[in-house]
């Protein structure tokens, strides 16, 4: 693992997403704190809805722009690509930076939005450039680094959004900016296996990346469960804060606990698997790996249901509890099972899609998640204002995977790709 982040072919691009993703939470994180503590302080409703729409703005990107960003990475070099998108990332956190000094709530949505976009185009660059620079033992291990990394710069960045001052938020970021797009410098070459022409029209890219990703099999198995996957972290990310706070009485350090545990946990599981699987790409774990989230959020319910309430306990006090280990158990657990249950399908994106097309299966894969992560926010939200409790909803959102697991029997494992370099 060590040789492997300090290699050229992989250590650079490495760096630069992981500067990137915390960046993104960083700004995003300190937005909300700046309507919510100052801004609208004494509006909690409309601080609330506002957080809602930063959320929205964010993500919009990705279901209106991802398949022309796959398009883009199937016709030109991916390196290139990571070197200009940082560049427009610095000038981005420049804007970020002159929002957040004016305290304009407007001026801030409209970086997110170009944040989102930002995220956007490098999406696909940063899964569809692992099989060119990586060999075919080393692809799953590089592939759980950047997924679990990812959840630990989501979980780092909100937490010094939430910490820091906004001018230190856009010292910081501007700083990691300037530092990702030096370490996009480093990335070797990733030329397109067939360039030629990017077609530029939104519309038509979507459809075709889609079009593409649902008439492979593997494909289409692979996009709908990692995008199960992401619309389960969603849910749980964003209940994190009622459960602590309304469930178990927790103070904010135990919502925070909470992100800590589940990010972590992800990024173990994201590590572990490649040793577990052997270096090779196969499906053979996600059924029981997603039994185990299963089970493990069947757990958390019941947990739940064991803890005496008791108003604004803190961590310690939490962790003095037996019943509080129990409920940091199963998230760890979910959180685990989870990454071993995703790295593996990334695999299959990258390797039973064709060379020319690979960035926009991974693009494909994005407008979907984004499309679930929505479609599930959206019910839980209405799920909770019938009534509701969140330990049922997480419960429920975790028993959703037995729909999924009939579709692993039989799984092909997707050819070695001849082209991966060694």
């Amino acid at each position: 693992m060590v040789n492997l982040l300090l290699a050229r072919r992989f250590g650079p691009l490495f760096v630069t997403q992981f500067l990137g993703a915390f960046n993104d939470n960083l700004f995003k994180t300190a937005f909300i704190f700046l309507v919510t503590f100052r801004l609208r302080a004494d509006d909690p409703v409309g601080a609330a809805t506002l957080a809602t729409v930063a959320a929205g703005v964010f993500i919009a990107p990705y279901v209106l722009f991802s398949g022309l960003a796959g398009s883009l990475a199937d016709r030109r070099d991916k390196a290139a690509i990571a070197s200009w998108v940082k560049v427009a990332e610095i000038a981005f956190m420049a804007l970020g930076a002159a929002a957040l000094a004016l305290e304009s709530e407007a001026f801030c949505l409209v970086v997110l939005a170009l944040m989102g976009l930002h995220s956007t185009i490098f999406g696909p660059v940063k899964y569809a450039i692992l099989p060119q620079h990586l060999a075919e033992g080393e692809l799953l291990l590089g592939t759980g680094l950047v997924e679990g990394a990812t959840f630990v710069a989501i979980l780092l960045g909100q937490i010094a959004g939430g910490l820091l001052s906004a001018d230190a938020a856009a010292v910081v970021a501007m700083s990691f900016a300037v530092l990702g797009w030096l370490a996009s410098r480093f990335i070797p070459p990733a030329p397109s296996e067939m360039p030629g022409p990017v077609e530029l029209n939104p519309l038509t890219t979507t459809r075709s990346a889609l079009a593409m990703a649902f008439s492979i099999r593997p494909l289409a198995i692979a996009t709908l469960a990692i995008s199960w996957f992401w619309a389960l972290g969603a849910v749980y990310t964003s209940q994190f804060v009622p459960l602590a706070r309304n469930n178990l009485g927790g103070n904010e350090a135990v919502a925070t606990l909470f992100l800590a545990a589940f990010s972590i946990g992800v990024a173990l599981g994201s590590g572990l698997v490649s040793r577990l699987l052997r270096g090779r790409v196969s499906v053979r774990l996600a059924a029981p790996a997603g039994l185990v989230m299963a089970l493990a959020g069947v757990d958390l319910y019941f947990a739940e249901a064991a803890f005496v309430l008791s108003p604004a306990i803190d961590v310690a006090g939490f962790l003095a509890r037996p019943a509080g280990w129990r409920v940091l158990a199963d998230l760890v657990v979910i959180a685990v099972a989870g990454g071993i249950f995703s790295v593996p399908l990334y695999g299959i994106l990258q390797t039973a899609t064709p060379p020319s097309r690979r960035a926009s299966a991974i693009a494909a894969n994005n407008i979907v998640n984004a499309a679930f992560q929505i479609v599930a926010v959206l019910a839980i939200g209405v799920a909770l204002s019938l009534g509701a409790t969140v330990p049922l909803v997480l419960a429920g959102a975790g028993l959703s995977i037995l729909v999924l697991l009939p579709w692993f029997r039989g799984f092909p494992s997707p050819p070695a790709d001849a082209k991966r370099r060694t």
